[in-house]
């Protein structure tokens, strides 16, 4: 689902993000993050989702496959932001 796309008062797009939060390209991970936490996941989520990133240049930027990614977003839908969790992905696995 796509988001209407917002500028901010610097003219920058944004998308919101999974806390609530204006998120701009300058607001998301690092193209070289190794270490994946909760937040990131669904920040990366809610920027393909808004169309501030499109896929391609998602998995391209943080070298992911689309199988993850896939994952991360059903996660989501399924659990919210607590279905990331690496830790509890057992848990969550149905």
């Amino acid at each position: 689902m796509l988001q209407e796309r917002r500028l901010n008062s610097k003219g920058e797009q944004y998308v919101v993000g999974p806390t609530g939060t204006p998120l701009t390209m300058a607001d998301l991970p690092p193209p070289n993050t190794d270490r994946w936490v909760i937040r990131r996941k669904a920040e990366v989520v809610a920027a393909v989702r808004g169309g501030l990133l499109s896929l391609e240049d998602a998995l391209a930027r943080y070298r992911l496959t689309a199988e993850e990614f896939l994952a991360w977003q059903k996660a989501i839908d399924k659990w919210g932001m607590q279905g990331l969790r690496t830790t509890r992905i057992q848990h969550y696995r149905s």
